[in-house]
């Protein structure tokens, strides 16, 4: 099973799911090679999911774990009173481990993921783990970078959804002039990149003001400096100002003038990428 590509969501569905203890990251003093809140759940003896510390800490936590008691925050490397555990990194690193969290919290949790809704679940101790929706990518488009980015995408663990013309192999398919006729519950929302990839940029004039009409937090497009140039006299032609049209990246991507679709896909993928973790904060 390919798990989402945020480790956390993984590590809450699968104590939601099978019980076990969470182990959660409330403090770093230094660098730290997870953010705040990463997550780390362990279902049993040498039975874990997601990561908090490349190996580091791995064992230390499971046994704790596995001991029981009540909820508790533990500090490992510079500062901790465990000795015989050090970081390679030299920095201090703080974490939340519960044993036996309430099911049903982390069931409902995992639910108003599943609606696309932002979670806030109270952790003890004060601390309180905000999570958002799993990281959604819309593909309208045709031809090898179309599919190659859905492929690449899928195989990271996101939620893809490739929307062709009639003809091409896709989820769903769409008409020339019109909006894409989407499944129910893909509307694009603030967790949402949407992709436009085509070489005939008739199709676009239609996509991508749709796209700038809905929540998505990115929107990107695929096209050389005159195909730019003439989509932003469209756009604003439309009305869209300065700010809607700063929410455009185009050209797409991380990487300027690919020449290849494989190329193309990692230059898209890494940027809808980045954009999000610069959502989770």
């Amino acid at each position: 099973m390919t798990l989402p590509i945020d480790d956390d969501h993984a590590a809450l569905a699968a104590v939601a799911a099978h019980g076990g203890a969470l182990c959660t990251v409330v403090g770093i003093d230094g660098s730290w090679s997870r953010r705040w809140g990463a997550q780390l759940a362990v279902l049993g003896e040498k039975t874990m999911v997601g990561s908090l510390a490349d190996g580091c800490l791995e064992a230390a936590l499971m046994r704790e774990a596995m001991a029981g008691g009540h909820p508790r925050v533990l500090r490992y490397g510079a500062g901790s009173p465990f000795i015989d555990i050090r970081l390679p990194c030299g920095s201090g690193v703080e974490v939340m481990v519960d044993p036996a969290p309430d099911a049903d919290a982390l069931k409902g949790a995992v639910a108003a993921l599943e609606r696309r809704e932002v979670v806030h679940l109270p952790l003890g101790e004060g601390f309180t783990r905000r999570y958002l929706p799993r990281l959604r990518l819309l593909v309208l488009g045709s031809g090898p970078e179309a599919s190659t980015l859905a492929a690449m995408g899928r195989a990271q663990g996101i939620e893809v959804l490739l929307v062709t013309p009639h003809g091409q192999a896709g989820d769903a398919i769409m008409s020339l002039g019109q909006p894409p006729a989407l499944p129910d519950g893909w509307t694009p929302d603030p967790w949402t990149a949407v992709a436009v990839l085509f070489h005939d940029h008739e199709w676009e004039r239609t996509l991508i003001p749709w796209a700038m009409g809905t929540d998505a937090f990115y929107i990107g497009a695929q096209g050389g400096a005159k195909t730019r140039a003439n989509r932003v006299e469209l756009l604003s032609s439309l009305g869209f100002d300065g700010a809607a049209l700063a929410r455009l990246h185009s050209p797409i991507g991380l990487i300027p003038a690919t020449r290849t679709p494989s190329v193309l896909a990692l230059s898209v993928l890494a940027e809808v990428v980045g954009a999000y973790e610069g959502l989770l904060g």
